[in-house]
């Protein structure tokens, strides 16, 4: 990669944002978003056994008490068949470029509004994270400031107005970690993290400090608390000013960081490749080895990829849903790769089971394509939630490049199928 950009911070600026960090940490831990390392997110098992009086069975000889019902919560999504469900929505690689923010901009002139208005863009994707307890986005690069200057490919920069508009339409979190993570250094990373807070938006993958790498994204649903893990494969050749600031794959540290949810009360783990290769119709080598790996530790309920800017196919492996990769959630059109233009949004459901385990019940996905004049995110599933999108004909190619693609390993007879949300009641 060229470009890079400036990869140090004065010392002022670096003690302000370590500053800021390390108070961010804590108010995230407060409120059960984020938990350190000695930290548990309310309703963990340490919690509550901190909270239990040292006494508190009944006077001798009298009556136990009836344990409590667990309270049903079905939560969002298809029907719940157990007492509680919970539910994710997953997309792949947000990739801002130069004929997004140029569209973006045609938009709010359009409404009347000054700047950016990224929301036009996503806004094909909302009736389906509202169906999710939570949806997770992937943010590929750094964001600039407000006005820039903003660049694309090879060093990206783009303009933070991407992350708002995010939060809006429905997602909860990012993952960070990608090769692009430090394409403008130790700044541009600090002042990603800094606009994904600033809109809401709650991040894991990469950190402005080793304080913040140790902890582990926890999302509290009605049901449950999921956490995230991710790691990228590589960081283009370029090195990190600290070797904490991005996760890369290694699936010893995911394992270990997955462990370490656990311990802090979560119920589920969802772990996160971004690794790949570009344009492919199948996972390499090492995405199906890391991807077992994770499986095989015991400690991971769900694992999905990006990277590649192409579909990838799912399986289930020792009862685990593997999303080897998820394509591009928005992106400009290619004129050399179709499956660039192309996407998955996967929404998988949890179930909890008498015994309190929770696994996967339902994984149900949905096709989609960049479609442009305006540029939109369009869903291409069989009932159309959008109506035509690139016109009849290459939405239906679009879907059956897809399906053949997602079922190349035996997805749909283990159970995965399409997402018709439009169906849904």
């Amino acid at each position: 990669m060229t470009g890079m950009g400036n990869t140090s911070a004065t010392p002022r600026g670096r003690l302000r944002a370590t500053a800021a960090a390390a108070a961010l940490v804590a108010s995230l831990a407060a409120c059960g978003l984020f938990a350190g390392p000695d930290n548990s997110t309310p309703g963990s098992s340490a919690g509550e056994r901190s909270a239990a009086p040292e006494s508190a069975g009944p006077p001798s000889g009298a009556p136990m008490p009836a344990t409590p019902t667990p309270t049903p919560t079905p939560g969002k999504g298809p029907g719940c068949a157990a007492l509680r469900c919970t539910t994710v929505v997953v997309t792949g690689d947000m990739l801002v470029h130069a004929q997004l923010w140029q569209q973006a901009r045609e938009d709010a002139r359009s409404a009347g509004l000054p700047g950016l208005d990224f929301g036009p863009l996503l806004e094909g994707q909302r009736r389906y994270l509202a169906r999710s307890d939570v949806a997770i986005c992937h943010l590929e690069t750094p964001v600039a400031g407000p006005s820039g200057p903003f660049s694309a490919y090879p060093s990206f920069n783009v303009p933070p107005q991407i992350l708002p508009a995010a939060r809006a339409v429905g997602y909860q979190a990012c993952t960070t970690a990608s090769n692009h993570s430090i394409d403008r250094g130790t700044d541009g990373l600090v002042r990603t993290l800094d606009a994904l807070d600033a809109a809401g938006v709650q991040h894991t993958g990469s950190y402005r400090t080793e304080a913040e790498s140790h902890g582990v994204l926890i999302l509290q649903t009605p049901a449950a608390r999921i956490a995230v893990v991710a790691a990228a494969y590589g960081l283009n050749g370029q090195s990190p000013e600290q070797p904490w600031q991005v996760d890369l794959l290694e699936p010893e540290a995911m394992i270990a960081k997955a462990r370490q949810a656990r311990a802090l009360g979560a119920d589920i783990v969802l772990g996160v490749l971004h690794a790949g290769d570009e344009y492919s119709s199948e996972p390499n080598a090492q995405q199906h080895e890391a991807a077992h790996a994770l499986v095989d530790s015991g400690q991971f309920s769900l694992i999905y990829g990006h990277h590649s800017h192409s579909v990838l196919p799912i399986e289930q492996y020792n009862g685990i849903w593997i999303v080897y990769g998820l394509g591009n959630g928005i992106t400009e059109l290619s004129p050399w790769y179709v499956v660039n233009n192309e996407g998955l949004l996967v929404r998988a459901q949890f179930s909890q089971d008498s015994a309190g385990t929770w696994t996967a019940s339902d994984l149900a996905w949905a096709p989609s394509v960049m479609v442009r004049g305006p540029y939109r995110w369009c869903s291409v599933a069989a009932d159309a939630p959008q109506g035509p999108c690139a016109g009849a004909a290459a939405d239906a190619a679009t879907r059956q490049r897809t399906r053949t693609v997602v079922e190349s390993r035996g997805a749909a007879a283990a159970g995965a199928h399409e997402l018709l949300i439009s169906r849904e009641p």
